[in-house]
């Protein structure tokens, strides 16, 4: 066992010691041991027992504690610390400028247990609520997961977006004009998670090769027969393929496509596919219609593009208004009208909804009935305001235990519209998932089911539900789902988007905006709608302003006769 490896294991121990609140004297030795131990200028494992504690700085207790490690493997101190702390709180241990005071405080007062739970938390402004964190130290936090997911080897599709672009602009800029250049693989087919980012250009690999080393955030480069890759200084991995003017089209619809599609396209040209001066030709020379590069995923794709029945896909565009937003009156970061105003004057929306967090969500400063009545009457100050823009009254109900909604009845009914969400309690099996959403659905004051699995990408999977059941009872309550469009959800995934439409349901890209930053993220959302092939007559926010106000009006008439 080498000298820094039982270093490590100390330092890990005073971490914990420290995070547990142990003795700060005790915890303060097991430091200074880690530190004297990694620089003995011998190998420990050489020493026995009793030469290692006559070394100045160890004594006894600390080499009884190394000599435990060595034989073992293990130190029972340790040992048992660890399996008091939860895995992703040992993993925040990871995160550079998170010490165990800063945990204890994320872990203790924010309830939070996992990285993803923290890069969430970042992203909502919520770490500035605990004590000792403020919103340099939060953005500082939020780069170094980010960090630690890159050198994961996936990151977030917007996480690549942001690195990429800048990296596509400098080589377009770099190139002449003539050359060719496009991303292409998962990328281009705005797969929500990566691993990698893949560019064709008609380049040669030596101008490409040239230009990547000229490039001071592109390192660790590697050469293949036409092709280059790198590393960003994220550990996000890059891959540049040069091709030909004649091939590039050929190779750009080759390597965008999934392998299942691109077998798919070469059974319908009997093995090869053809050169041409565009992708539109290529698909165009096998009797098809172009194949947006969102849809190559090799599900049936091919065969609607036959029958010519491929969806009309919806663009950002598209979108009218923004449905699930959070403001000062809970956890968000601007105020009401900050919002609203951000909607009208710089997005263009006609309308916003409004869905600050219900009184059970108590971590999120949910509102309770007398700050709901509240609220309503400056959302009717703001209406006179801002004419013809419109607020609608909204609310993020928890989906309690039982699968009810938070608030009494006569709350309920004083809302446009209600999305209703799980917020806790979230270790459920699928049938105990389900069911509780199931009588959430039923529930006739739900209009919106919102962020239906509860995951973040690359951090929790979610509760596990039966989607053939969920999304069977918001056809037959006419209840629309949501896609969760912070990139760190994209929650309904986008595999389930055509069972739902098929079914009759709405959907809503819906931003869950905490701060105006946050609309943003309703491009996102469009992105992954347009993967899972919806339509703008199939999403319940690119209603204009007129039907979408005759929708909630109509959903409220119905639900009063009902109850």
């Amino acid at each position: 066992m080498e000298n820094k490896t039982i270093a490590r294991k100390f330092k890990l121990l005073a971490q914990l010691m420290e995070l547990h609140g142990e003795n700060p004297f005790k915890t303060k030795a097991m430091a200074n041991a880690s530190f004297k131990l990694d620089k003995l200028p011998f190998h420990i494992v050489d020493k026995s027992e009793k030469e290692l504690s006559n070394e100045q700085g160890i004594g006894k207790s600390t080499a009884a504690k190394v000599w435990e490690l060595i034989q073992t493997g293990c130190m029972e101190d340790l040992e048992k610390l660890i399996s008091k702390t939860p895995e992703g709180v040992l993993e925040m241990l990871t995160i550079k400028g998170l010490g165990p005071k800063k945990i204890h405080s994320i872990w203790h007062t924010l309830n939070i247990e996992t990285l993803g739970e923290l890069y969430y938390a970042c992203n909502e402004n919520r770490l500035v609520e605990a004590k000792g964190f403020g919103l340099k130290t939060q953005e500082e936090i939020k780069k170094a997961i980010e960090f630690n997911m890159a050198n994961q080897g996936f990151v977030h599709y917007a996480q690549a977006e942001k690195i990429c672009l800048p990296i596509y602009q400098y080589l377009r800029s770099a190139l002449p004009q003539d050359e060719q250049l496009a991303f292409t693989g998962d990328f281009r087919r705005k797969t929500e998670i990566v691993n990698t980012v893949t560019l064709l250009s008609t380049a040669t690999k030596e101008i490409l090769l040239s230009l990547v080393e000229a490039h001071e955030e592109l390192i660790a480069f590697n050469q293949y027969e036409n092709s280059i890759q790198a590393v960003h200084i994220s550990g996000l991995a890059i891959y540049l393929i040069s091709s030909t003017a004649d091939t590039f089209f050929h190779d750009l619809v080759y390597t965008t496509g999934n392998e299942a599609h691109v077998q798919g396209l070469e059974r319908l040209f009997n093995g090869t596919i053809p050169y041409a001066e565009s992708e539109e030709a290529i698909y165009q020379s096998a009797g098809l219609p172009y194949i947006e590069p969102e849809l190559r995923e090799g599900i049936d794709e091919l065969e609607r593009a036959q029958t010519n029945t491929l969806p009309q896909l919806l663009t950002y565009d598209d979108i009218k208004g923004s449905l699930h937003n959070h403001s000062t009156w809970s956890d968000g970061v601007h105020r009401l009208e900050e919002m609203a105003v951000f909607c009208k004057d710089t997005l263009h929306l006609s309308y916003l909804g409004i869905c600050d967090h219900s009184g059970t969500a108590v971590y999120a400063k949910g509102l309770k009935s007398d700050r709901v009545l509240q609220q309503w009457q400056e959302i009717d100050l703001l209406n006179q305001k801002l004419a013809p823009f419109k607020i609608f009254k909204g609310i993020e109900s928890d989906i309690l235990g039982d699968g009810s909604l938070d608030y009494s009845e006569d709350i309920l009914q004083g809302f446009d519209f209600v999305v209703a969400s799980i917020h806790s309690n979230l270790k459920m099996d699928e049938e105990k998932a389900t069911a509780r959403l199931i009588k959430a659905i039923e529930n006739p004051y739900t209009t919106i089911l919102g962020h239906p699995t509860g995951r973040l990408l690359l951090s929790r999977s979610g509760y596990p539900i039966h989607f053939e059941k969920i999304i069977d009872a918001c056809a037959a309550n006419q209840v629309a789902i949501e896609i969760n469009a912070n990139p760190l959800r994209l929650d309904l995934d986008w595999r389930w988007h055509r069972y739902a439409m098929d079914k009759g349901v709405l959907l809503s890209v819906n931003p869950d905006a905490h701060r105006v930053e946050g609309f943003r993220d309703m491009y996102y959302g469009t992105l992954v709608a347009r993967k899972g092939g919806v339509t703008p007559d199939q999403c319940l926010n690119c209603f204009d302003l007129e039907k979408i106000t005759h929708y909630f009006e109509t959903r409220k008439k119905a639900h009063s006769a009902i109850v």
